[in-house]
């Protein structure tokens, strides 16, 4: 279902799996049909973010029609799929996948209890009461790396409640990690995996930037950032077991192009909302601001990108999140943590909806065409 999102407006690239093709296709959306618009010039979605003008090129090149868009969204959910019928991929091939944490003032506090809590949700309560009582400073209202934020560091130091998530949430260098591999990351409806290590965990539903090797931001997509709170919290050196598992960087469902109706200023005023539905009955709600990041866009891009580290391919970047969950889900002070089967859906007006479905990692699809194969296949189809 596209959840009343129409896509008319906009320019928006994708891929899909056809199945009678080994490979992915690229595709655009016209008047509520894919189109498949792969060629020699054009045989990646990379190659098409690297261009000098991406909405120009997607607009005006040749295609062959796919289906309606409903129905290729409909067969892309994992459990209902029918495997003789096209499926969306995650949009984005080539490009690495990063992510940039503790970009939010709640997202802070969060991390800082996550940090203090070692991993236990049932201490997050009362740390979460103490920890706002000693802060006392409106942390929103702080420019990260200036003389009030390192004044209200050294007072924190002060007070024995300084964090390394505070470091990278108001002093001078913002967070930036892999979130996934390329080729690595899953799209619209797809399940999304959970490490079987964790008993606390929690859906971040966020904006994606995607960058061409130069630096330039070309478009954005959806993303969720499924995230450990429990591995993380025992030590932010466990970050990368905490954020990069198998099925556990989900974007899309598509990338929305940058041209005269949709740019970087539209991108921050983007209001993001999320809905976690159980199968035991239980809702979460949530929503995430693009005007309340408290690092901009184009630093974050910065601190990724430039004289100091290149991506050759590009890049994809989550800008964070300002959503942290705390609602009970099994008793009071439980605070909430995923079940297998919780169904999250990620969206806002101008990017539509991420929608996938909640597993163990190691019972998601395993991860087995990489980078390496889709080259290979793209040369013995002649497009390389």
């Amino acid at each position: 279902m596209t959840d009343n999102f129409s896509f008319q407006q906009g320019l928006f690239l994708g891929r899909v799996q056809l199945p009678d093709v080994g490979y992915p296709r690229v595709v655009t959306i016209r008047d509520g049909v894919l189109f498949d618009i792969t060629s020699r010039q054009a045989p990646t979605v990379r190659d098409i973010c690297e261009m000098a003008d991406p909405a120009a090129f997607v607009r005006s090149a040749e295609g062959r029609k796919i289906g309606a868009l409903a129905e290729v969204m409909d067969n892309s959910h994992a459990g209902r799929r029918d495997p003789r019928k096209p499926w969306l991929l995650s949009p984005v091939d080539l490009q690495a996948v990063k992510a940039s944490g503790v970009t939010f003032v709640v997202s802070l506090l969060e991390r800082v209890i996550e940090e203090q809590a070692k991993g236990d949700p049932s201490m997050a309560d009362a740390l979460r009461s103490e920890i706002l009582d000693l802060i006392g400073a409106d942390l929103s209202q702080l420019v990260p790396g200036s003389e009030a934020a390192m004044a209200v560091k050294a007072k924190l130091i002060e007070k024995g409640v300084w964090s390394q998530y505070l470091e990278v949430g108001i002093g001078p260098d913002a967070e930036i990690f892999t979130k996934c591999q390329p080729m690595g990351s899953v799209g619209y409806g797809a399940q999304i995996g959970l490490h079987p290590i964790s008993t606390w965990n929690n859906p971040e539903p966020e904006v994606a930037l995607i960058v061409s090797s130069e630096g330039r931001i070309v478009g954005a997509t959806l993303g969720n950032d499924v995230n450990l709170r429990d591995v993380e919290g025992r030590s932010a050196l466990l970050l990368g077991k905490a954020k990069d598992n198998n099925a556990s960087a989900a974007l899309g469902p598509f990338i929305r192009l940058f041209d005269e109706t949709f740019t970087l200023e539209t991108v921050k005023t983007l209001d993001v909302t999320l809905t976690v539905t159980g199968e035991d009955g239980f809702l979460l709600e949530g929503s995430s601001s693009m005007s309340q990041i408290s690092r901009s866009p184009e630093t974050l891009v910065e601190a990724a990108i430039g004289p100091h580290h290149q991506y050759p391919d590009g890049l994809v970047l989550y800008l964070g999140t300002m959503f942290a969950p705390v609602q009970d889900r099994d008793g009071k002070g439980k605070g909430f943590t995923h079940k297998l089967g919780d169904v999250v859906k990620i969206s806002t007006p101008a990017l539509g909806v991420l929608e996938n479905s909640v597993q163990l990692s190691t019972h998601c699809p395993p991860w087995t065409y990489g980078a390496s194969h889709l080259l290979r296949d793209l040369a013995k189809a002649g497009l390389l």
